[in-house]
């Protein structure tokens, strides 16, 4: 894609042997936008990214995985800012203009020495055709790179997107252990760039949860280089914006569900679709009931239609006026559906054994309908397996 590059290099920041280090440079000119966690104990360099973005001109991302550098104090606030300093001076810009990311073990100082000697490799990889293994070097614990591209047309000119994310555990929206990159070659007025990053971010990476945890370190950057030649966009209300933010936002549903299908030890993708609500936080806040109980994702792992645990959890939701006896609830897979529960019990239709079928499949969709009025939404979550379990109790080893 025009006006971007990108270099990893093996810098040793907690682990010899693995890249750990990526710089994405931008071309002078480049806009980028932001959402970030919300946990109180956001990481040192979340806080200086934001420093940074407010003050405009992006250049470069430097991004390093193995230490999270959150929980450091001045310390890791000092570390964040040098790694600026440092990236600043190979490539000849300001620190203001360049933003940190780290992902990681909490509670660790990160080994500046070696990040620093580790950034003038990065920057001689630097390349058009490095997203391939940048998304290979801000992984920690996944077990795929995620990586996504596609084209629109506005205004007859061919525009072009593409991003890397990073997570399988510690993700729950709000942001989580959730790292997203996304560039695109369009010519994006900031202040619709920061509008387009927080619609893109709500209907994808804000709506996936893998455990319930939101990180410290979560962050979602929108670039737009301006490369392509194409009038501004400028409006919300422009075709152009509809074509550019429908685009945008399918890729970081691609990048956000291969997170999910990713989850540490996951076996199983679920959608859960909630209709049919009083409001949209209404029907997210039952989805994430459902997706966050234990009972329910060992359940699915277990391929167990023990689906009184899916009632409990719609009921538990705090809907304090939901009216149970209205309630239905649909079991869905390989393009067949089964009706659980209606008038506040099992469904008088509803066989074991075609749950069972369902629940074996490795995509399952849960659909709610709460008879209550007009608002929905989907949020995407997995199971819970032996192997989350053992992920995160070796996860420093």
């Amino acid at each position: 894609m025009a006006g971007v590059r990108l270099g990893v290099a093996e810098a040793g920041i907690r682990k010899p042997g693995r890249r750990d280090l990526t710089v994405i440079e931008l071309v002078p000119g480049s806009r980028a936008a932001g959402v970030f966690t919300t946990n109180r104990f956001c990481a040192a360099p979340v806080q200086v990214c934001r420093e940074n973005l407010a003050g405009g001109e992006p250049r470069a991302l430097v991004i390093n995985t193995g230490i999270a550098n959150a929980g450091t104090g001045e310390r890791g606030l000092d570390d964040a800012r040098a790694s600026c300093q440092a990236l600043a001076a190979q490539l000849g810009c300001e620190a203001r203009q360049v933003l940190p990311f780290s992902t990681g073990v909490i509670l660790e100082h990160l080994p500046m020495d070696r990040l620093v000697a580790g950034l003038p490799r990065a920057v001689d990889a630097l390349d058009r055709d490095g997203w391939h293994a940048a998304a290979h070097a801000i992984m920690t614990t996944d077990t795929i790179a995620k990586a996504a591209s596609r084209q629109v047309s506005i205004d007859g000119v061919t525009v072009t997107m593409t991003g890397i994310s990073k997570g399988a555990g510690m993700i729950r929206p709000n942001m989580a252990t959730m790292l997203g990159f996304l560039a695109t070659d369009a010519r994006v007025s900031q202040e619709v760039l920061e509008v387009l990053v927080r619609e893109a971010a709500d209907a994808s990476f804000n709506s996936i949860t893998v455990d319930g945890d939101t990180s410290t370190n979560d962050s979602f950057v929108l670039m737009a280089t301006g490369q392509a030649e194409h009038g501004e966009i400028t409006d919300m209300g422009t075709e152009a914006y509809r074509i550019l933010s429908e685009a945008v936002t399918g890729l970081a549903i691609e990048l956000a569900q291969a997170i999910v299908r990713d989850g540490e030890g996951a076996t199983k993708f679920i959608t859960l679709q909630v209709e049919a609500g009083a409001s949209r936080d209404e029907c997210r806040k039952l989805a994430y009931a459902i997706a966050h109980s234990p009972l329910v994702k060992t359940a699915f792992f277990a391929s167990d239609p023990n689906l009184g645990r899916i009632l409990a959890a719609i009921g538990y939701a705090g809907i304090a006026d939901l009216d149970v006896a209205r309630v239905r609830v649909w079991l869905a897979a390989d393009g067949r559906e089964v009706l659980v529960a209606e008038c506040g019990g099992r469904a008088g239709s509803y066989r074991e054994e075609d749950g069972a079928a369902i629940m074996k499949s490795a995509e399952i969709a849960v659909r709610v309908d709460l008879a209550r009025g007009a608002a929905s939404a989907t949020l995407w979550t997995c199971d819970f397996s032996y192997d989350y379990v053992k992920i995160n109790a070796d996860y420093r080893s």
